[in-house]
């Protein structure tokens, strides 16, 4: 038997116990009240209905043929997404452009690896008590010595008993304390990583509480404990949910992130996920539900260069972050190749320094030039190497700069065929490895690593939404691991510098707590259009185009006032769910209530995507067919009170793109407008994977 979760939808207004008919369920499925009572691992029932169970495959069939279960899928571990933002955002850090008041009541839940509270970053000098609102509580555990006015809740979850470190909802891993803190740490001046990348460590909304639900071990993040994390978070009373953690997509009521989400937005709170590392190829992103911000990694205009320089004289400009300062001018320098341990299993690579690969006194005392980066400083320095040059063009990560465990830097593979070509031609090599500078570069642009779109579930919703810095991000850290994940590592540190769609998704947050604290009643559909339709489109394009960024980089303090919203209610939700093809009971079920509603209880869902959605997306799945799609809107004003908006469309070559009518007027704030834009064209040109244009509302005031 495997643990299965069965989600049952929303928690009935009966007041009978959710536990029992839970294991009555169970126990008509496996036929044996006793087992039923062992098989049952947890019950949910805050904020939704379903629970937890060890079963047989003939017994989940059973239990998914009953019709008050929407769904039965097995428990999967899923992974975390990661691998001076804020100011290049144009994010003001005094509190003259906040409303701090209001920011202060904002809570933020953040689902991931816990938090070290006693990093800077979660300092409550100047806090206020916590939130009337709040509901939640603060569990006890090893290297956690209990909440405070800024970090008001922290609870663990280890359902299926999977983890074999302490249970604590302290931070073992550091990337919950890096999440958290982006999102609402509090500003620390003076911060860097060994003074690497020095100046005001901020979170976007520092006035922000913070609650933290950890559900990720070191064996990855359960379903089970993800779903327990959005059961507690949305009864606790949070404002946001932040999630860096992400799997293979899958139909949304079988994915944990896309069922927890659903339920926040019921409650009116928004949930921002990360959309995976798995680029730069398409159909990679991940987290895709309409109602979930799906983000993507973007850079910022600093990049951390390493230079090193070889006995010839010849320099070379690397990429990675390196602490170490050299002690000496020069160092022997040999390849992966000629290091080998002649001995070695034929399986293993030397040329990429393998582990077991390479003899102790070839490396001892050398840098090694390696082809590939794997993270082989480990091996390197349990020989006894001094440094490590890595070339390799791993299309994912062209752009990161990684924390080197030892003097370190990774180069293309042009450069290391230069280098290679040196060490073969010299009699005694030799190279140094700088510390890391700092420099400018041309931003923004997507990550390599990023998850590109389309997706797979909804064909007709593009993702993801869009972008935030998650390149080579400082943020805190925990003191609990070191800094590398090479166990040799003496280096612990309260802020650390880490790349990833994980490091994107608080940003996004953050951007959507700023806009909250000025327009606390807006919907997450509101929410998130405002950020989506004043997002900047990228500087610097690639292949993929907008199924990379979505609307572009976010730009948070324009939209505080983005004049127009694509506003979308738990009704359309439904509506678009039913035009998806979900049958009556599951809608049913979906909704709650002592009605039993079907689909024919909600508006039919017109157009190519059947969604008031702030971006407009069609997938061919026949390239031969002719282009043709209609999308329906509503925009509801939000600027000013009498306006006329007029539509600006640019149209790429061969796409016809009409806006009906193409002027909307508005006599008053909360007003809405509907509109339908008809885009039309020929059989796509061979060689052509995407054709993007843009329409664009303007009233002089706004756009």
């Amino acid at each position: 038997a495997q643990p299965y979760i069965i989600y049952m939808g929303e928690v009935p207004e009966t007041k009978t116990s959710i536990e029992d008919k839970h294991h009555n369920l169970l126990t008509a499925a496996i036929g044996d009240e006793e087992i039923a009572r062992q098989a049952k691992i947890y019950s949910y029932g805050k904020s939704f209905n379903g629970f937890v169970a060890r079963l047989l495959p003939q017994e989940a069939r059973k239990l998914s043929d009953e019709d008050e279960v929407v769904s039965v899928f097995a428990n999967t571990k899923r992974k975390l997404h990661t691998t001076r933002s804020w100011d290049f955002l144009g994010m003001p850090e005094t509190s003259g452009s906040r409303n701090s008041k209001f920011e202060s009541n904002i809570i933020v839940g953040v689902l991931d690896t816990g938090i070290y509270i006693n990093a800077p970053s979660f300092d409550d000098k100047g806090f206020g008590p916590a939130p009337a609102k709040w509901k939640g509580k603060c569990m006890k555990g090893g290297n956690f010595t209990g909440c405070n006015k800024k970090v008001i809740g922290a609870k663990y979850f280890n359902l299926d008993d999977a983890a074999t470190e302490p249970l604590t909802p302290a931070d073992d891993d550091g990337h919950g304390t890096h999440t958290s803190s982006t999102a609402a740490g509090v500003a620390v001046k003076g911060a860097s990583f060994y003074g690497i990348a020095k100046g005001t460590a901020r979170g976007g909304a520092p006035s922000a509480r913070i609650a933290v639900y950890k559900v990720c071990w070191g064996a990855g993040c359960s379903d089970m404990d993800l779903l327990a994390g959005f059961d507690e978070a949305i009864a606790d009373g949070v404002d946001l949910v932040s999630v860096s953690i992400g799997g293979p997509s899958r139909d949304f009521f079988s994915d944990p992130i896309a069922i927890g989400s659903f339920h926040a937005m019921k409650r009116g709170i928004l949930t921002s996920c990360s959309g995976g590392n798995d680029g730069p190829l398409d159909y990679t992103v991940e987290n895709v539900a309409p109602w979930v911000m799906t983000v993507a990694a973007s850079s910022i205009d600093r990049q951390f260069r390493t230079e090193f320089k070889l006995g010839n004289g010849k320099s070379y400009d690397g990429l990675s972050i390196n602490t170490f300062f050299p002690k000496k001018q020069m160092y022997p320098l040999i390849s992966g190749t000629l290091a080998a341990d002649a001995g070695h299993q034929s399986y293993l690579n030397a040329s990429a320094c393998d582990y077991g690969s390479l003899k102790q006194d070839k490396v001892k005392g050398r840098v090694v030039y390696c082809e590939g980066y794997s993270g082989q400083e480990d091996t390197i320095k349990q020989l006894g190497g001094v440094g490590i040059i890595a070339s390799g063009d791993s299309s994912a990560d062209v752009d990161v700069a990684f924390v080197m465990a030892l003097p370190g830097t990774t180069v293309s593979s042009k450069d290391g065929e230069k280098i290679d070509r040196y060490i073969n031609s010299t009699k005694n090599p030799r190279a140094v490895i700088s510390r890391t500078r700092t420099a400018k570069m041309k931003a923004p642009f997507i990550a390599a690593f990023s998850s590109r779109g389309p997706q797979l579930i909804t064909l007709n919703i593009l993702k993801p939404d869009l972008a935030a810095p998650g390149i080579d991000i400082l943020a805190a850290y925990s003191k609990l691991p070191p800094v590398t994940e090479d166990p040799l590592d003496r280096r612990h540190a309260t802020f650390n510098i880490l790349s990833g769609t994980s490091m994107a998704c608080p940003h996004a947050v953050a951007a959507a707590a700023y806009v909250k604290s000025f327009h606390p009643h807006w919907s997450p559909a509101a929410i998130k259009s405002a950020l989506m339709t004043t997002a900047m489109p990228m500087k610097i394009k690639d292949q993929f185009a907008e199924l990379s960024s979505g609307s572009g980089q976010i730009n948070p303090v324009k939209a505080v006032n983005p004049g127009l919203v694509y506003d979308i209610t738990m009704r359309s939700y439904i509506s678009f769910l039913c035009k998806e093809g979900y049958n009556g009971t599951t809608i049913a079920l979906l909704t709650g209530g002592k009605k039993k509603f079907n689909c024919s209880s909600f508006k039919r869902a017109h157009g190519t995507d059947g969604l008031n959605y702030p971006s407009m997306h069609l997938q061919l799945t026949d390239t031969s067919a002719s282009i043709s799609a209609i999308f329906l809107r509503t925009v509801t004003n939000v600027g000013s009170g009498k306006t006329v908006y007029k539509a600006r469309v640019t149209a790429p070559e061969g796409l016809s793109i009409q806006v009906i009518p193409d002027t909307l007027e508005f006599d008053k704030l909360h007003e809405k407008r509907s509109f339908k834009v008809v885009v039309e064209g020929g059989r796509v040109k061979k060689g052509t994977h995407i054709m993007s244009g843009s329409l664009e509302w303007s009233d002089s005031r706004h756009r």
